[in-house]
């Protein structure tokens, strides 16, 4: 009986002692955490807008290409050069055009030719010969002529018979009809062709000069210059290779083409517009770049898996593109990391 009395105290002693340390341990826990509220409200207070955004350089490439097919001849640049507006890029086979610019050629004279012939007469030796024939056949209807007269004269006098004059007669008509006919011979001889005829053939003539041109057009489209002043960023083909129509053989990198491109988050796109000033930053540029917004997304994405940056927790985030002002965007290249903020936020004190 005793021994159960003081085990009954000693337990009763131990719920003692642990209440104790409960009671004394309660109010430590609830003063962390009450700290940990203070903190968590002290940080939400004082979070303020991220100062600005990261990105990386981009490029819009222009690809050359030529719009027919043909083996590679040439290449005049090779990566990295700086070419100038006008230069000669690349240069492919071109037997076949200019085969086909000589035909074209060869055609639109043959058709000026028959056009010019046709404006004018005959030649003066075929107007020549024309002409001898009309004279003798004037002077074969004035023997004719004379003849028929004495042929007369014997018929009053009794020597011949009717049949004989109606034959005079007739030979002078022939003779007649003949000067007639040479006479009208001689006239169409001098004028030009109809006018329905020379229409035809300067047609002609016209349809082989715009030939000609086509021609010589597809010949210089075999050999391609660089419509602005640019970096030759990569070349795709080697002297030798076949290149199909349209496909790109190299392609530049004008230096107002690179830009900036940023993710903005959701929250903080009413802090931007097209057209505001920014300041870009990167590794190892001595002094910010200024540039200004050129495009916004009107779509939000994802935050893309590789934004070069830790600190960047937003998952809804707009694309934006800014243009540098130049010449500063001699200085960027394509894939290098950027640092964007507002221009007026820079200044702000």
């Amino acid at each position: 009986m005793l021994r159960k009395i003081r085990a009954l105290e000693v337990n009763a002693g131990y719920i003692g002692v642990m209440n104790r340390n409960r009671l004394n341990q309660a109010p430590r826990q609830a003063g962390a955490l009450l700290c940990c509220v203070l903190a968590a409200l002290s940080a939400a207070c004082s979070e303020q807008p991220a100062a600005g955004w990261s990105g990386y350089a981009e490029g819009d490439y222009v690809y050359i290409a030529a719009p027919l097919a043909g083996r590679l001849e040439s290449i005049a640049v090779q990566e990295g050069q700086q070419v100038s507006k006008g230069a000669t890029l690349f240069v492919l086979d071109a037997e076949a055009e200019r085969a086909a610019s000589d035909e074209a050629a060869a055609r639109l004279a043959s058709a000026r030719a028959q056009a010019a012939n046709l404006d004018k007469g005959r030649r003066s030796d075929e107007i020549a010969v024309t002409q001898a024939q009309l004279a003798q056949a004037q002077a074969s209807a004035a023997f004719a002529q004379s003849e028929l007269a004495r042929q007369q004269q014997l018929l009053a006098q009794g020597f011949i018979s009717t049949s004989r004059l109606e034959d005079g007669a007739t030979a002078l008509k022939q003779a007649q009809a003949r000067v007639a006919e040479l006479s009208a011979a001689l006239r169409v001889a001098q004028l030009p062709a109809r006018s329905d005829e020379r229409i035809a053939t300067q047609a002609s003539a016209t349809a082989a000069g715009e030939a000609l041109r086509q021609s010589k057009w597809r010949e210089l489209q075999k050999q391609q210059g660089a419509p602005v002043d640019a970096l030759v960023s990569q070349v795709f083909f080697r002297v030798g290779e076949l290149v199909a129509a349209g496909q790109p053989v190299l392609s530049l990198l004008p230096p107002q083409n690179v830009k900036a491109r940023f993710f903005v988050p959701e929250g903080e796109l009413a802090r931007i517009k097209a057209g505001q000033a920014v300041l870009l930053g990167c590794d190892g540029c001595k002094a910010p770049i200024p540039g200004h917004i050129s495009r916004i997304a009107t779509q939000a994405e994802y935050t893309p898996p590789v934004i070069y940056s830790n600190a960047q927790r937003a998952k809804l985030v707009f694309m934006v593109d800014a243009r540098p002002d130049a010449p500063a965007a001699a200085g960027l290249h394509p894939g290098q990391p950027l640092d964007v903020r507002l221009a007026t936020a820079a200044r702000a004190p």
